[in-house]
C-alpha cells in the first residue's frame, strides 16, 4: 500500500498543528518542514497542501497576507481564533483515529 495514501487524510491536522506552533508560514516553508520531521517519509506536493490552504482560508480557519521578500510575493498563512479551535478538534480526531488503527495491532487474545 502507498503511505502517502494513508497520509492523505491526515493532512489537514498536520498543516493545522504546524501553523499553531509556529506563528506564521509560508506554503513551501510548510511542505520543507513536513518533510523534515518526517524524515523524508512524508512529502506534501503542492497539489495537495494549496487547496487545502485556500480552503481553511475560505472558512475562516487561516488568514493569509501577502509580504515581499526579495523579488518576489510570498503569501503566509496563519491560524485564527476559529482555526486555533479547529487545530484542537483536528487533533483530537487524528488521536482518536491513530487509538481505533492500534486495536488492530494488538495480538488477538482467544
Amino acid at each position: 500500500m502507498n503511505k502517502q495514501s494513508l497520509y492523505k487524510g491526515c493532512l489537514e491536522p498536520i498543516v493545522l498543528q504546524l501553523l499553531g506552533s509556529h506563528n506564521r508560514m509560508y506554503g513551501y516553508e510548510i511542505t520543507v518542514k513536513v518533510k523534515e520531521l518526517t524524515k523524508g517519509a512524508l512529502q506534501i506536493t503542492e497539489g495537495a497542501l494549496y487547496p487545502l490552504l485556500h480552503r481553511l482560508e475560505g472558512e475562516g480557519v487561516l488568514t493569509a497576507e501577502m509580504e515581499h521578500v526579495g523579488n518576489r510575493m510570498r503569501k503566509y498563512y496563519r491560524l485564527t481564533p476559529v482555526g486555533q479551535a479547529t487545530r484542537k478538534n483536528a487533533l483530537n480526531e487524528l488521536n482518536d483515529f491513530i487509538a481505533t488503527l492500534q486495536l488492530f495491532n494488538k495480538p488477538a487474545i482467544s
